[in-house]
This record gives C-alpha cells, sequence and structure tokens, in this order.
C-alpha cells in the first residue's frame, strides 16, 4: 500500500530572528570562535593593548576590551545590524581585503545567540555609550577610549547548542589558543587573558628588531625558539618569513604548526603540504614539524572569503605560495646552526688560521657511476624486503677501501675539529671522537647515508630517471581525473621514467617505468603518481619521487654496519659531515650524531660530589 505522500508546505520567508540563529550556526561554533572575531575587531580598530576576561570558560561571559578607536554613538545600532561594516564598501574592495574581519556578520551574530552589550568611546567623545544588544537602549557610562564588548550566556536562546560544549576546562582552553594564535603574529601589542577574575595568561608589548622571536619565546617557550631556524625568504611576489622547528623539535602530533597570510592565521592544505614537504628528508616516521611561518603576498592574489570564520583561504597561483613556502623552510633547514656540525665546521673554519678543509674528503667517494648501477639493480629488492643489511663473514673485516679508494689528507690540529678526533670504532656500529666538549657518537652508517644522498641528488640534478620500456604494457582501469592527469602531465611522467597513455576511453596503459621498479606493481605506482600529480604542486611530486628512489640507492652506496674502518677513514668521514647539508640527520630522519658533554660524563660517574 502506497503511502500517502505528506500536504505540500508553501515557500515562505523565514523570520528574522531565525535567519540571525541560522547565520550564527556558521560564524559561532563555541566560546573560542567569539573570543577569536572580537579580537579580530580589536585588532582592525588599532587596538595595542587587549584584555579578555572569562566565565565558565566563556560560556557566562566573553568581555573583549581594547584601546582601539573606538565607535561613535550614532554607529552603534548599525554595529549590531547583519552585513554592516566599516572595512569593504564596494567588490574591488573585497577582492584586495587587508583586515582582519570585512563580512560584517560577526557582531550580529554574537548577539542573535547571547545577552549582548557594546561600549565604546572615540577620543573625540566626552564619555563613553553602552548599547543594549537585546533593548536597543543606548545610556552614557564611564570609560577611557575604546571599546568592550560583553558577551552573556552563550547560546541561551539555542539550549541544543549548548549541550554540544564541552567542560569549562576545555572551552577555556580553546579561549587560550585563539587568543595565542593572534600573539604570535602581533608582537607589538600585549594581550591579556583572565579566568573568573585570575590571570591565567599574559604577553606584553614587544618591539625592536627581534620583537617576533621574543613573542615567539614568551609565546611558546625559550626551549621551542632554541630549537628553530630563522626562515626569511622572498620569491616573487610572496615573502615567507618565521621560524621552523629543527627535526630534534618535531612532534608526535601537529599541535605546533602555525601559518599565517597576511597577518591572518590559516588552515591550508597548501601550506601544510609545502611545510611538511619541506621536512621529508629529516623527519623520522609519522613525526608532525613544528613551526610558526608568516606569508605575506598582495591581498588581491588570496581570496581570504571563502568561509565565514574567514580560516581558510584560497590562492590565485597555488603552485607559487607552495613553492616559496617550501624552498624557505628547505633553506632554513640547510643553513648551518647552533649545536650543528655544519655550524661548528663553519666557525672552526674562520677561527683556524690554518685550517684547510677540502670541499668534500675523496675517502668515502665510491665509483659514483658503478654504484649507481649495483644500487639500480638492487633498490627493488629492498623496498619490497626491507631487512637489515648483513654482511657474509668472510667480508665483516674487509675494509672499506676496497669499495673506495683512500686518499687520506693530513687535517688540522684537533682544536679546529668540530666533530673532533676519531678514537675508536664501538661494535663496528659507531665512531668515537674527542672534541674539545668531550665526546662525540656518530652512527656510521647513518651518517655516510646522507653523505651519499646529497651528492647523489647534486649529481643527478636536472637530468631525467633512467626508463625501462616493459615487454608487455600494464594496463588498468582508470577514473576520468586519472585519464586527464595523464594527458595533461605527458612531460612530467616522462621526467620520472614513467610512460603512461591512454589504453581506451578509460583504460590506462603503463608502458615504461623506472629502472628501479621495473618489478613491482606497475599500475599502483601508476596510480598514487597521478594521484600525486593532480595536487597542488607537480614539480615537487618529481622531486619526491626521484628524492626517494636516490634515498634507496644512497642506502645501498653507505658503508654497512660491522665494516672495520680505519681512523683515517673515521676522520674523513668525520669531515665529510661537517661540509654536507642536513648530515645532523639520515635520509630517514634519524639522527647521525650525538654530543655528550664532560659534565654529562662527570655526572655518570659523580664527579665533584
Amino acid at each position: 500500500m502506497t503511502e500517502p505522500s505528506p500536504p505540500r508546505r508553501p515557500i515562505r520567508d523565514l523570520p528574522d530572528e531565525l535567519i540571525s540563529q541560522i547565520a550564527a550556526g556558521e560564524v559561532v561554533e563555541r566560546p573560542a570562535s567569539v573570543v577569536r572575531e572580537l579580537v579580530d575587531n580589536a585588532l582592525d580598530a588599532g587596538a595595542r593593548q587587549i584584555t579578555v576576561r572569562l566565565l565558565a570558560g566563556g560560556v557566562r561571559l566573553i568581555a573583549v576590551e581594547d584601546d582601539g578607536s573606538g565607535i561613535p554613538q550614532d554607529e552603534l545600532p548599525v554595529a549590531l545590524r547583519r552585513h554592516a561594516t566599516s572595512k569593504i564598501g564596494s567588490l574591488t574592495d573585497l577582492e584586495s581585503v587587508a583586515t582582519m574581519g570585512f563580512r560584517g556578520e560577526a557582531l550580529a551574530a554574537i548577539s542573535a545567540v547571547s545577552d549582548m552589550a557594546l561600549l565604546s568611546r572615540t577620543a573625540g567623545q566626552e564619555h563613553a555609550f553602552l548599547l543594549d544588544g537585546r533593548s536597543g537602549e543606548i545610556r552614557p557610562v564611564a570609560r577611557g577610549p575604546g571599546t568592550t564588548v560583553e558577551v552573556k550566556e552563550l547560546f541561551f536562546s539555542t539550549p541544543a547548542r549548548r549541550k554540544f560544549l564541552k567542560t569549562d576546562a576545555t572551552e577555556l582552553a580553546h579561549c587560550i589558543e585563539a587568543v595565542r594564535r593572534h600573539a604570535l603574529v602581533r608582537p607589538d601589542v600585549g594581550f591579556a587573558i583572565w579566568h573568573e577574575g585570575k590571570l591565567v595568561e599574559q604577553w606584553r608589548t614587544c618591539s625592536g628588531a627581534n620583537a617576533h622571536d621574543q613573542r615567539l619565546a614568551d609565546v611558546l617557550g625559550s626551549d621551542w625558539l632554541a630549537a628553530s631556524v630563522a626562515v626569511n625568504y622572498r620569491a616573487g611576489s610572496v615573502t615567507v618569513t618565521g621560524r621552523a622547528g629543527i627535526p630534534d623539535a618535531a612532534r608526535a602530533r601537529g599541535d605546533q604548526q602555525f601559518a599565517y597570510v597576511n597577518g591572518r592565521f590559516v588552515r591550508d592544505k597548501v601550506l601544510a603540504h609545502a611545510a611538511r614537504s619541506a621536512f621529508e628528508d629529516v623527519l623520522h616516521g609519522q613525526r608532525q614539524p613544528v613551526y610558526a611561518l608568516y606569508v605575506g603576498i598582495d591581498p588581491a592574489r588570496v581570496d581570504v572569503n571563502v568561509h565565514p570564520t574567514k580560516i581558510e583561504v584560497r590562492f590565485r597561483d597555488s603552485r607559487e605560495v607552495h613553492q616559496a613556502v617550501r624552498h624557505a623552510v628547505e633553506n632554513a633547514l640547510a643553513l648551518p646552526r647552533a649545536g650543528t656540525a655544519a655550524a661548528a665546521a663553519a666557525g672552526a673554519v674562520e677561527s683556524a688560521d690554518n685550517a684547510v678543509f677540502p670541499p668534500s674528503s675523496p675517502v668515502f667517494e665510491p665509483n659514483w657511476p658503478q654504484a649507481l648501477v649495483q644500487a639500480t639493480q638492487s633498490a627493488m629488492d629492498f623496498r619490497a624486503n626491507p631487512v637489515p643489511f648483513t654482511v657474509p663473514s668472510s667480508a665483516q673485516h674487509t675494509p672499506f677501501a676496497a669499495e673506495a679508494a683512500v686518499t687520506y689528507t693530513p687535517l688540522p690540529a684537533q682544536e679546529a675539529w668540530p666533530l673532533g678526533r676519531a678514537i675508536a670504532q664501538l661494535q663496528g656500529i659507531y665512531i668515537l671522537a674527542e672534541n674539545a666538549q668531550g665526546l662525540v657518537v656518530v652512527d656510521m652508517h647513518a651518517a655516510h647515508e646522507r653523505i651519499v644522498y646529497e651528492r647523489l641528488k647534486t649529481q643527478l640534478d636536472g637530468s631525467a630517471m633512467s626508463s625501462q620500456p616493459l615487454l608487455i604494457p600494464v594496463t588498468f582501469a582508470a577514473t576520468p581525473q586519472e585519464i586527464a592527469t595523464a594527458e595533461a602531465q605527458a612531460e612530467v611522467l616522462h621526467t620520472l621514467g614513467l610512460e603512461v597513455t591512454p589504453f581506451s576511453p578509460k583504460t590506462l596503459a603503463v608502458r615504461a617505468v623506472p629502472g628501479p621498479l621495473a618489478q613491482g606493481d606497475v599500475a599502483a605506482l601508476a596510480r598514487s603518481v597521478l594521484a600525486e600529480l593532480a595536487s597542488v604542486d607537480a614539480s615537487g611530486v618529481v622531486q619526491r619521487a626521484r628524492d626517494e628512489l636516490l634515498a634507496t640507492m644512497a642506502c645501498h652506496g653507505a658503508v654497512r654496519a660491522n665494516r672495520r674502518l680505519t681512523l683515517d677513514e673515521m676522520n674523513a668521514l668525520l669531515r665529510d659531515m661537517e661540509h654536507t647539508e642536513r648530515a645532523d640527520q639520515c635520509n630517514h630522519g634519524r639522527p647521525t650524531w650525538r654530543q655528550i658533554t664532560v659534565r654529562e660524563l662527570d655526572a655518570l660517574f659523580l664527579r665533584g660530589r
């Protein structure tokens, strides 16, 4: 039996109050959303001191006070209307927004779901005026120049939304995080957060050339600042500044990744992917990098009108921004820094009058063409069966000189050697060296793997990967996007050693693959590469694929564990580390060396107690 259709309901206008509450659902998710919007407005008003006061995690009360320009009395009622703003007035203004707010929705949305009061005074007024958001009444009150927005009983008019809020402690943490994100980008502004009458966070105004670094240290901690490197890069119209954490500072979660576009905190896939790709060579496993990056770009080249929360953006040329961010972080990580082999080497060369370091010691330079051939033949086996390396018993004591000619050049005095003078080899795995600070322990395979990898990247830079034609092409059912990508990116695929062509309207054929991957799952390889090429940065796909292949080759070409080295060979490896970029981590992100100071050794043996 067919059920009767429901009666037709007429189309009609929604009540204004319901419209406002629906719109508020897009802007106001929790107390932290209110804090973010109100602090945005305070910054746009030119505030130099912002105070946030909260009760019950912001549910009972959110009060944001600033010392900005204020709002004239006659504009107070207009400020609470939907789509009323002083920040844009035309489409041209919208396409080049330079302020934090611009949509004219925040105050109206907040007022629709709370008991709100707006108190403000301009510099030219004798006293302030208070606007009651519920009644619309305006009355004079006492206050200095600036604005205070009080939001009481959030979601009192929509109790269902209130049930979705978490505990007061959780909501407070989100509110603090919202202010912290503003504090990280505006060191010229002081921030204070009070909860239940107690000061919970305060960041004073910073000035001078190092204001940003000082604010980063205040907000994230001096240890965070010490474990990061400065980023300062420009490519065309895009500038990238800030700091990126060294690989050792990586975390299990991505909770310390801050990206800003023209001063606005954003969550953007382009920026996140670019930053992550810059760490690919130096991060271990699923560790997450830490960074605070500030991207400057012409406002006309970025669309901030993507979402009501204004936390998402869209770039006109996403590849340009992706490349700028990636190169900015890569270059910063490659520069010598305090506490690393390269930085110590730079200081040592500068301070040693007669120190002469060759650009790379020939002692660990094998015959590269032959090494590449051998690595290519075995790379696929290694990928399929990543087992630990073992050395046959007959080769346990074969000197490395059998694989690479040893030419040892006398080196300067020990004082000029940042990684010290080799003194022994431990278990055929570690090199022990003595320097001015104490004991240096080096993982010889990991260190040499990085050295070989960086040399291979330099030698093969700009050339296409070797390709091996398949006797019988491998076909697979493809989606329309995969077919379109294969046709559009044929040149990029060729650079990767891949030949993927349409076989039928719904099928692709793989006719050639990189030599080391000829025995693998060809269809899966093609699919993964096509998926990557469909992303924002095709050139990054090429670079990552090349680097992954070269990393496998470097792993095969590096000195193996249990290989006995002479002191001359150990010293040569240490010198090469001091002149190799990113030598502090192997290709997989693990550390290559550690310093144990004399003080730490003394503590182990209770000396001085």
